[in-house]
């Protein structure tokens, strides 16, 4: 995997409540602003930060103006001031795009920055501002559960109410211990046990909203990557999106996990750099 440097924030102190002033980022590339040029904007996952894109960032700062940034909560960004899903997200990166980047740019998301971006592309007030989308094992299609992930998000909602419906004097201790109890330790996935305070819920906000039915509606030119060896994101979802967007094409990375783009790092720049000589 290629060296990370450091990252230099460029942006302002995080107040509160966050904005897209707030966001720890940087900026690679041609010293001068973008003008009728496209920009790359790059989105990692969650649980992850900047640094897990920054390689690729590097290398087309040479030719591209390059953003890259620390989701809320995430890296050096300081988390959203109350629980914060998809659209929350997603109007943050739009003032990034219209007031920072001030050009169409290509998205390069990875994961849950794969769900923003096909978010992003889907939506009225910011469609204008997607080109292209570069998507590493991206997030948003709807995953097939089994029976014991339904059964123990099932008892997790239960749990949940049950403790909603005490008197209010109890309601907010009773969840604290719930929240910290072994038994919703072993309900929750390693990334919800991962996250506290209010990333949890926007952890749960986030990865609940399924982007299935925006699918047909998204047109930019879409590059899609997936290792073969991913076990967060599946063939079926990749097919999905595949087949659903209407203008995309699936680069498979063979044995790699789903972090693709770092172990098959040389494939990844060359497909997505002939993707961006493409005229769009």
């Amino acid at each position: 995997m290629p060296p990370s440097a450091p990252c230099n924030p460029c942006f302002l102190q995080p107040l509160l409540p966050v904005t897209h002033r707030d966001l720890h980022s940087i900026v690679l590339g041609p010293s001068d602003e973008p003008s009728d040029e496209e920009a790359l904007v790059f989105l990692h996952g969650w649980g992850s930060s900047l640094d897990s894109l920054r390689p690729a960032a590097e290398a087309f700062s040479t030719d591209y103006r390059c953003y890259l940034l620390d989701l809320p909560g995430h890296g050096h960004s300081p988390p959203p001031p109350e629980p914060w899903g998809v659209p929350e997200h997603a109007a943050c990166l739009r003032d990034i795009l219209t007031t920072e980047v001030g050009v169409p740019s290509t998205l390069i998301g990875h994961s849950n920055g794969g769900r923003l971006s096909l978010y992003l592309a889907s939506q009225p007030d910011t469609a204008d501002w997607v080109k292209r989308l570069v998507l590493i094992s991206p997030s948003g299609v709807e995953p097939e559960r089994s029976w014991t992930v339904r059964a123990r998000s099932g008892l997790a909602r239960a749990m949940k109410a049950l403790v909603r419906a005490l008197p209010p004097p109890v309601r907010e201790p009773a969840l604290d211990w719930l929240h910290h109890s072994a038994l919703w330790k072993m309900l929750g996935s390693a990334d919800y046990n991962a996250a506290s305070g209010v990333m949890r819920d926007t952890f749960v906000r986030t990865v609940n909203h399924h982007l299935d039915e925006v699918l047909p509606h998204i047109s930019v030119p879409t590059l899609l990557f997936w290792g073969t060896a991913d076990e967060a994101v599946s063939r079926r979802q990749m097919s999905i999106l595949d087949e659903q967007l209407q203008d995309a094409g699936l680069v498979e990375l063979d044995g790699a996990g789903h972090y693709g783009h770092l172990e098959h790092f040389d494939t990844f720049l060359a497909a997505t750099r002939s993707f961006l000589e493409t005229d769009a």
